[in-house]
């Protein structure tokens, strides 16, 4: 003989369809909650269970992003799903690079890094690196894949490294991060790309000691099939050309990690998730200033 009803009308009182089951669930909770407490009950609906995919979903996620679903930008976060990503060098500023894009929809990303993870890499890198993991070695490649495994499918190893047998795969990707040193792996990718027209972003750090502290500047060079003239002025191809400092890893974490959100902001901002009012493609941060420099617009 009773129901229970908490429907959305609109000023005619028509019903407003629910854009998605939490919004509903939400509103009902809130409502039977308000009696519970007026009762002077303390319990709650809001258990927070673990939320996995159903089969039918097809989720790249192992469980689901509840995260984008209660800030109710759903809409936007899917202008990234179905992306190929290539991140090629996950040392300090590319594995941070990876642990931003894994948590979106993207459907692969690919890590090229022929090198192991050592003890050094472990201050470098996101997370907490055990003396067991260590202790085995690994890729730097196999050990990011097996963590980032337990957070979602489509993370896929190169433990060779970019060669010249393999530099043609970048070119059917959608978007490419590059953060390795300079040399002839570097040029290589950059010639397949541009040829292709795959966008990509080139990531530097350039730091060194002055007066017992660390300067120096962040660089993010970014190339599109708007605008890419600009490669030969910002990217350094031969090894020979960077500072010592430079080659002898001057590198600290939290700026590998600004580094990696800088150029991960900048990848979203080419596919639309964020505004875009200057689309530059190239920017400097530089760390004693606190200050960024945006050039070469387009």
């Amino acid at each position: 003989q009773w129901y229970f009803s908490v429907k959305l009308i609109d000023e005619n009182k028509n019903h407003i369809p629910d854009q998605d089951y939490y919004s509903k669930f939400t509103r009902y909770v809130e409502r039977l909650g308000a009696a519970v407490k007026a009762l002077g009950g303390t319990e709650s609906a809001k258990t927070f269970p673990v939320v996995v995919p159903d089969e039918e979903e097809q989720s790249v996620f192992n469980y689901h992003d509840t995260a984008s679903i209660r800030a109710h930008i759903q809409p936007i976060t899917k202008k990234l799903e179905g992306q190929r990503i290539a991140i090629v060098g996950v040392g300090g500023t590319g594995s941070y690079i990876l642990d931003l894009v894994a948590k979106t929809p993207v459907a692969e990303i690919h890590l090229y890094d022929p090198d192991a993870f050592l003890q050094h890499n472990a201050f470098r890198a996101p997370g907490a690196a055990s003396v067991d993991d260590l202790k085995a070695k690994p890729s730097k490649v196999d050990y990011f894949a097996q963590v980032y495994g337990k957070l979602r499918t489509g993370v896929v190893p190169h433990s060779g490294g970019l060669t010249s047998g393999n530099v043609d795969e970048l070119k059917s990707m959608s978007f490419v991060f590059l953060a390795v040193d300079p040399g002839e792996h570097k040029k290589l990718a950059i010639t397949a790309m541009t040829e292709a027209g795959v966008p990509f972003v080139d990531c530097g750090i350039g730091l060194y000691v002055v007066d017992e502290s660390i300067a120096g500047q962040l660089r993010l060079t970014t190339v599109t099939s708007a605008k890419h003239d600009h490669v030969d002025r910002h990217i350094k191809l031969n090894q020979a050309d960077v500072p010592n400092e430079y080659a002898h890893n001057i590198q600290v974490a939290e700026l590998n990690a600004l580094n990696a959100s800088l150029a991960v902001v900048r990848w979203k901002k080419h596919f639309g998730f964020y505004n875009d009012l200057e689309r530059e493609h190239q920017s400097i941060y530089a760390v004693d200033g606190n200050s960024v420099l945006n050039e070469e617009s387009k």
